[in-house]
């Protein structure tokens, strides 16, 4: 195998968030069981001699999302959550970055290493990526005027292990803090950013597909686009991306 390849393909994956290696033989994940179980129901802690009451974590969800009046009140309902694993081996809960009530909000799939390292969404090369990508067409993160601001979170606001795929589950239990997310921050325009966004708000997957196509979730036009992260890795996509830019900033003038 050619060295400086191998080398470029290990910094990709250092970047993507790998800080291990685990395991002395390869896995074949493709030859895995796929399909992931229902969220769990946990059972709630009762006094001694009472019983136990089974909690179902959608619900729960659903009704801590829905009492939130405000993204600060969100963002600390989203933290009290305990039934998704994944937050006991993150370092922080990503929330947000951006304004709110900018025009358009981006939905991402997941925190990396870096983003879990800084409690923000989209940091990094990804991060770096998007930002050029966006401030290319007008819009920033910083931007002080919400005509060219953009809000920015992820479908998951802890960290999977090892960047792990998010699972059916964890989704499903956290789809409503992101939906009630994109009714109190109000944008005119969504952007889902890669697969598992796609999976999230548009119960559909294959960005190469869908990318270039004006859906609708939530109540709001949605267009669907490659991951930074994907770009990253196959630049000659970069040209359908600008694309994707060009139509959406038409769409805000």
């Amino acid at each position: 195998m050619d060295r400086a390849a191998t080398l470029a393909d290990l910094e990709w994956q250092i970047e993507l968030g790998a800080t291990e290696a685990i395991g002395d033989a390869p896995v074949n994940r493709y030859a895995l069981e796929k399909t992931a179980p229902k969220p769990k129901e946990t059972v709630s802690a009762a006094p001694a001699g009472a019983v136990p009451v089974s909690v179902d974590p959608v619900s729960e969800a659903k009704a801590l999302a829905g009492a939130a009046g405000d993204l600060d009140a969100l963002a600390a309902a989203l933290a009290s959550f305990e039934h998704c694993e994944l937050r006991r081996g993150a370092r922080n809960l990503v929330f947000a970055d951006g304004r709110p009530g900018a025009r358009v909000m981006i939905v991402g799939e997941a925190p990396g290493r870096d983003e879990d390292l800084a409690g923000r969404p989209f940091v990094g090369r990804a991060g770096r990526l998007l930002d050029a990508m966006f401030a290319a067409i007008g819009l920033r993160r910083d931007s002080p005027d919400l005509e060219t601001a953009l809000y920015i979170t992820n479908v998951l606001p802890w960290r999977p292990p090892q960047n792990r795929d998010p699972k059916p589950d964890e989704v499903a239990m956290l789809l409503p803090f992101v939906e009630r997310h994109v009714d109190l921050a109000a944008p005119d325009f969504l952007i889902a950013m890669g697969n598992h966004a796609c999976a999230a708000l548009l119960g559909r997957r294959g960005i190469t597909r869908l990318r270039g196509n004006w859906a609708e979730a939530l109540g709001k036009p949605v267009m669907p686009m490659f991951h930074p992260a994907y770009l990253l890795r196959t630049p000659s996509a970069k040209r359908e991306a600008w694309a994707d830019l060009l139509d959406l900033k038409a769409r805000l003038t």
